[in-house]
């Protein structure tokens, strides 16, 4: 087949693509995409202890998931776990896992993105979602360390996304969450200048965004949905004027009265 004739073709074969791409996104903006069945499927956890993990679990055995639930802490975990089953989980399971320590989660079931991806390749089928933060999308005056690791956690599990498409893995979804400040005590005592726009997050409603856009196997997932806004502002506008509006929202004073996660005694 001669050179301009199969360019011809990738040309219109993209195109062909592309329309069909813009209309499904325009069909799907006005009609919610249908929700995936997670019934019976096996769904790991991890922090499922307390806080955002704790709330996932017991949406998702709602929907008759079987839950792997890890967690540092047993007590927690194992409390969780009981919700669970009361809440109508298939089945529920707690392991007592320090996920920060690699040894650990070989430990408990071999189960992290190294261990079970290759699994997920050979069946084509599973999801994976990554909790980033909106501190993974714009630095935060304060927050450097904590930005550094949403940072790496957004850009790891995009590069994961990439590669299952890249190797035409359509079955393995993906799902990042981006959201603001979740009032789960671990950013106790920040403020808000903007709550019209940048609210403080209530954990219940975080959780519901979550889940639906998991079974609507949505990419990216900001909240609130004003992230959106900035995120494309960032792109677009001098650096002056995005730190002058950076400025005018307070954003550099979100972290000034954080107190930190309070401990138990």
């Amino acid at each position: 087949m001669a050179p301009s004739l199969s360019s011809a073709k990738e040309l219109l074969r993209f195109l062909g693509k592309s329309v069909f791409t813009v209309l499904e996104t325009m069909v799907f903006t006005l009609i919610p995409k249908p929700r995936k069945n997670v019934a019976g499927e096996i769904i790991l956890i991890t922090g499922a202890g307390s806080g955002l993990g704790r709330l996932l679990a017991l949406k998702f055995a709602r929907l008759g998931a079987v839950l792997v639930l890890w967690d540092i802490n047993k007590e927690g975990n194992e409390e969780t776990c009981k919700m669970a089953q009361d809440a109508g989980a298939v089945r529920a399971y707690a392991y007592t896992c320090d996920c920060s320590r690699k040894e650990e989660v070989y430990r408990v079931a071999d189960q992290t993105y190294k261990a079970f991806l290759p699994a997920m390749i050979a069946n084509d089928h599973g999801h994976l979602v990554c909790i980033s933060s909106s501190a993974g999308l714009i630095g935060v005056n304060g927050l450097a360390d904590y930005c550094a690791s949403k940072f790496a956690a957004f850009g790891f599990a995009e590069s994961v996304f990439i590669e299952t498409f890249a190797q035409n893995k359509r079955g393995i979804k993906t799902t990042i969450v981006c959201p603001f400040f979740i009032k789960t005590g671990m950013f106790e005592g920040c403020t808000t200048s903007c709550p019209s726009l940048l609210p403080i997050l209530e954990p219940e409603y975080a959780v519901r965004k979550i889940v639906d856009a998991i079974l609507q196997e949505k990419l990216y997932l900001y909240m609130p949905r004003f992230l959106y806004i900035m995120v494309f502002l960032k792109s677009v506008l001098p650096l002056k004027m995005a730190l002058l509006l950076a400025e005018y929202m307070g954003t550099f004073k979100v972290m000034d009265g954080f107190l930190g996660q309070k401990k138990k005694d």
